[in-house]
């Protein structure tokens, strides 16, 4: 117990780290419970958002056949962020010909692994609302947490303790089937399990001793972030760290859809044409799994009312599966009481979506879905038919379409605005109140801005730029 805590590529953990590490384990047995003696069996089930990706999802049960083209995506229900990777890893993961399935830590509740993760995902949630209502709370704790507490080398010595109460879910699992983690704890489990073949998407520009999984290959998505990793940057800033070995961190480029990818050309074009032509500008506004920022978004919708009114502007709002997000918008800004709703009808918003591609786009049209993987996936059908994507600097800050980044919520998120304003398919990251308007007022009136963008999107693709799930999962399958 506890070997990847002691060292971490090379490094030594004091015994006052490891310790605290073993204290961690123990709290989380003694609130959790002890599993290891549970013998879980698994099965395979459809879903309707994930067979359009060629996906089975891995249940309790029984008779889960794998073959030799099956890859395991592994990931967790927190926020929004590690489904959307996750989903991107199996669309190309399908197109390249193999046979996704989904794996989520967080969905088998009987599990000392489940109860784990969602008491952290229930606390993450709750600091990432608090941070947007207490400057003082976001300034003294969440911020500090986000870019320098999980940036040491000493939470990766917590984390790996705590992740192997999670490896007895997948004792029964093949160990050499591929395996993509979308996020560090669905890696660090795979790998305490016996695992042999582990590839560790890491989502953030910004590096964190928070995701790292010895012994799998890691993946990035920036040469500068490559960099950071490959030096354990600022990991310890006691002490002077050995480096990740040699072919440990991969760069890959941005882990984008299969479906983004291949119709990038066409749905650039469509967007020139509407800037071009003077035709609405389409906003796609969309809520994270936190459901933070609503004061934000309330203050945006307002600010484009007037052109929507006009016929300049419509404005897709996707407020995930926040029921109450819905309802609190529009108290705040009436006018969305009058809006097109898609509550709980994916068919009918995913028809909508795909037409609205090619077709046309006025007003107001709202999404919100109790099902998580409609949630999250109808985001990345809109993106298709939108013109700008107005989102925090998280994940979607690697998708190929413009974007306006708005605050964000966790410090880790401000490098991946800098990386998209330099590649020159978004802005800067604007701060709250004149600056997000005057941003929205440029983008409404200054076609050239757009033009730019989109150019640069193409540019993008043009040098492989937006292939990165494509790699991940050939990284993988060649372990």
């Amino acid at each position: 117990m506890l070997e990847k805590s002691r060292e971490i590529f090379g490094n030594p953990m004091s015994a006052k780290d490891v310790k605290k590490a073993e204290k961690t384990q123990n709290k989380f047995l003694k609130k959790y419970g002890d599993d290891s003696g549970m013998n879980y069996q698994f099965g395979l089930a459809d879903n309707p958002v994930l067979a359009e990706l060629g996906t089975k999802e891995l249940v309790f049960g029984q008779g889960a056949a794998f073959g030799e083209k099956s890859l395991l995506v592994g990931n967790i229900r927190m926020g929004f962020g590690h489904y959307r990777i996750s989903m991107a890893m199996a669309s190309c993961a399908r197109a390249l010909g193999y046979e996704p399935v989904w794996l989520d830590l967080n969905s088998f509740t009987e599990s000392t692994c489940t109860k784990i993760i969602s008491g952290q995902n229930e606390l993450y949630s709750m600091g990432s609302r608090l941070s947007q209502k207490s400057k003082l709370f976001n300034k003294l704790y969440w911020e500090p947490l986000n870019s320098e507490g999980f940036r040491k080398l000493s939470y990766n010595c917590s984390d790996q303790a705590s992740a192997e109460l999670m490896a007895n879910l997948l004792k029964n699992l093949p160990k050499d089937l591929p395996y993509v983690a979308t996020h560090v704890w669905p890696a660090q489990a795979a790998l305490h399990a016996g695992f042999t073949k582990v590839v560790n998407a890491i989502p953030d520009n910004w590096p964190m001793a928070l995701h790292l999984a010895e012994g799998a290959t890691h993946t990035i998505q920036t040469y500068s972030a490559w960099l950071g990793y490959k030096a354990l940057r600022g990991m310890d800033k006691s002490r002077s760290l050995k480096p990740m070995p040699a072919g440990d961190m991969v760069y890959t480029g941005h882990y984008i859809d299969h479906e983004l990818v291949a119709n990038l050309e066409s749905d650039t074009a469509f967007r020139v044409d509407r800037v071009k032509n003077g035709k609405a500008r389409r906003y796609l506004l969309t809520v994270g799994g936190a459901g933070a920022q609503q004061a934000l978004f309330a203050e945006i919708i307002r600010a484009l009312l007037p052109d929507i009114k006009a016929g300049k502007a419509a404005l897709f709002i996707n407020v995930g599966d926040h029921r109450n997000v819905w309802e609190s918008l529009s108290k705040a800004v009436p006018a969305l009481q009058n809006a097109k709703l898609f509550l709980d009808d994916y068919p009918k918003a995913r028809a909508y979506a795909e037409a609205a591609v090619t077709g046309e786009a006025n007003g107001i049209v709202g999404f919100c879905h109790k099902d998580i993987f409609a949630a999250v996936y109808i985001t990345n059908l809109l993106m298709r038919a939108s013109d700008v994507l107005v989102t925090k600097p998280s994940e979607l800050a690697f998708y190929p379409i413009p974007k306006l980044f708005i605050q964000h919520v966790g410090g880790h998120e401000v490098w991946g605005a800098i990386h998209s304003a330099e590649l020159g398919d978004g802005t800067y990251e604007v701060a709250p109140g004149r600056e997000t308007t005057d941003m929205l007022r440029l983008l409404q009136d200054e076609p050239e801005i757009l033009l730019k963008m989109n150019d640069c999107i193409l540019k993008n693709k043009a040098s492989g730029l937006y292939n990165g799930a494509y790699e991940v999962v050939r990284l993988a399958v060649s372990k």
